[in-house]
């Protein structure tokens, strides 16, 4: 796709995707909306646009210090990708698996004991492990992919900060985690209007049903609280517009061909939701974050690397 044909697609998205703040030369991606960052210091964020699926997360980590920085020899590495969903990957409703094998690899090689995979998924979680591509893609990489279907997978932990989400189970994987990688795709949401970095958490926790009935902005914040990832890796390849969650043949998409990497899930997600279209305004869970101390809601004061393959 052609400068020209990407501009006419995103005119055809949800608001005109809210992305033409990612348009043009990799100098330009992210204007009036980062700093530049010091020579020799790492970004705060990093948004990697073309390429594969596979060197975007290579150009990515690489920008951000590399895998090292993250992944020590020994530990253990747990993956939360979205892969809730029973349906193809060309749907988009689930992470690419491509992305999530190419970071499987980059934490092996760089020492983890063990990677592993898991999500709580929507749909049956055998179905949605096997037709997201994710399991074949992440036990192809060396990983392993864990159940998390069953209550027993997960342990409570208090939320003492929290005024909503005071106690949730979270699955045993995430609080054995040496690294604990957030792996979401970027894609429309029903009822929250957006998933991203911090709504794919939810995925983590074993009673969703209760941030539904007690205020989803509130839970989806405060859920950020019980184990802070130390990476969030957005998958933003194809961007479905709407009739996320689960997507359908009736949903749009956007084909960004871009990939987003911080530590900060605040920033993350304030990037994304310019990406999406109509900004982080729109989201209610993005201001409580940024209250809570979860991070930097104002792109302005990070430093932002842009990257164009």
């Amino acid at each position: 796709m052609d400068r020209r044909d990407f501009l006419k697609t995103l005119g055809r998205g949800a608001g005109a995707l809210g992305a033409a703040w990612l348009l043009g030369p990799a100098s330009r991606a992210f204007a009036q909306a980062g700093g530049t960052p010091t020579p020799g210091a790492y970004p705060d964020l990093v948004a990697v646009k073309g390429g594969s699926a596979a060197s975007r997360v290579d150009a990515a980590l690489a920008a951000a210090g590399g895998i090292s920085r993250y992944v020590r020899k020994g530990a253990l590495v747990v993956i939360k990708p979205n892969m809730g969903w029973d349906v193809r990957p060309e749907l988009a409703a689930n992470t690419d698996p491509a992305v999530v094998k190419r970071i499987v690899e980059l934490c092996l090689a760089a020492g983890a004991r063990k990677v592993v995979v898991f999500d709580h998924t929507c749909d049956s979680w055998r179905a949605a492990y096997a037709n997201s591509g994710i399991e074949r893609a992440a036990r192809d990489a060396g990983a392993e992919a864990a159940p998390a279907h069953a209550e027993s997978y997960y342990q409570a932990v208090a939320n003492p900060a929290a005024r909503t989400l005071g106690q949730a189970k979270v699955h045993e994987l995430v609080l054995q985690a040496d690294v604990f990688i957030n792996v979401p795709v970027l894609k429309n949401h029903g009822g929250a209007g957006m998933t991203c970095a911090m709504k794919n958490l939810m995925g983590a926790v074993w009673d969703r049903g209760y941030f539904h009935s007690r205020g989803l902005d509130a839970c989806i914040a405060e859920a950020a609280l019980l184990r802070r990832p130390d990476l969030n890796i957005v998958d933003a390849g194809k961007v479905m517009l709407s009739g996320g969650p689960r997507g359908s043949a009736a949903s749009r998409y956007s084909e960004q061909r871009l990939l987003m990497l911080s530590s900060d899930i605040v920033a993350v997600d304030v990037a994304s939701a310019r990406t999406l279209g109509p900004g982080p305004d729109a989201f209610e869970y993005i201001a409580k974050a940024a209250a809570l101390g979860l991070g930097q809601p104002d792109l302005a004061k990070l430093a932002v690397r842009r990257i164009e393959l």
